[in-house]
């Protein structure tokens, strides 16, 4: 079992900078492939950053290509998600999900485990 908490969401304007950070519990956390995903308004849930276990490899969607950036620390048991250059667009909830397998995925039904989630909101 994996709990995962997200924080650092909030209120910022275009182009400014957001970090956010996803705390899991349990002691395999280095076990887990993580990805970031979000969901706006009337729209589904989408594939935001994946990283593998090591954090050798990261994927990211086309519309965060260079302005996101996914890391981890394995040793404190966290992702993050740098967000620079933030668009309106960008606004939804921010989730980060981990999955076991270690197949770094952008499928949202390959993670097992999912946090609440965290707002965030670009204004122009």
């Amino acid at each position: 079992q994996v709990q995962l908490v997200e924080s650092g969401g909030g209120l910022v304007q275009a182009g400014g900078s957001l970090r956010l950070s996803c705390a899991a519990s349990g002691r395999t956390f280095s076990s887990y492939t993580m990805g970031w995903f979000r969901q706006a308004p009337g729209k589904e849930r989408e594939f935001v950053a994946a990283i593998s276990r090591r954090g050798y490899n990261t994927y990211y969607a086309d519309s965060v290509k260079g302005r996101f950036t996914i890391s981890r620390d394995n040793a404190k048991n966290t992702v993050f998600l740098q967000m620079n250059s933030l668009k309106p667009e960008d606004t939804a909830v921010y989730y980060c999900a981990a999955d076991y397998s270690g197949v770094v995925t952008t499928n949202s039904y390959e993670y097992d485990y999912w946090g609440q989630g965290t707002q965030v909101t670009v204004s122009s």
